[in-house]
């Protein structure tokens, strides 16, 4: 339906050197818009986890099904080339256990990877804190590596999609995705209500 040239590395449009640079303006502006969302405050994002503010949850929603309709409509335009999209194998039982501890971690000190960055970029010494523990996890990961290379590697699955563990059409998967969002978005605002009209007394 249109001339494929996207993903545009793939295509040739740009070199490695050229792909670092767009990597960067990508980073500094998802940072600049996490710290413009509030997500710089480990406050801020603990309080989901309470009910109290599901600003996180909204969203990072939001921008999953916003990348995702991109992917759709360009695929479907034939502007993007789905097939030459990187998707990462899956490992279950790997992924759900470093889910089960990256969870934890976040609600113990109120930040991920990515906001505990911006929190220390923007001179908050709890983000600091995490991130100075993060980076030492990940040292500490690839000095035990060795001895978790058997379970790292284990339960693998190849690089599997939702709509193929549903055995659903990929547009059906996608408007599945947008139903269950837009249900998020409205059972989240009720909920944040509610917790404030309790704490209120009303």
């Amino acid at each position: 339906m249109g001339l494929t040239m996207a993903p545009f590395y793939q295509f040739g449009f740009f070199g490695e050197e050229t792909s670092l640079v767009f990597a960067l303006v990508i980073g500094l502006g998802f940072g600049f818009f996490l710290e413009r969302a509030g997500f710089g405050s480990s406050t801020k994002l603990a309080a989901q986890f309470y009910g109290r503010d599901l600003t996180v949850f909204k969203v990072m929603f939001t921008a999953i099904i916003t990348a995702m309709l991109g992917l759709f409509w360009l695929a479907w335009l034939g502007v993007l080339d789905l097939s030459r999209v990187n998707v990462l194998p899956t490992y279950f039982i790997p992924h759900l256990v470093g889910g089960l501890i990256f969870g934890v971690g976040f609600v113990m000190g109120g930040y991920c990877p990515g906001t505990c960055a911006v929190a220390a970029v923007t001179g908050k010494m709890d983000g600091w804190v995490h991130l100075i523990g993060m980076m030492a996890g990940i040292l500490f990961f690839g000095e035990l590596y060795p001895a978790l290379e058997g379970f790292y590697n284990s339960s693998a699955m190849g690089e599997i999609s939702l709509d193929t563990m549903l055995g659903i059409p990929y547009g059906a998967t996608v408007f599945l995705i947008v139903v269950l969002a837009l249900a998020g978005f409205y059972f989240a605002e009720k909920i944040e209500k509610r917790l404030a009209s309790v704490k209120s007394g009303s």
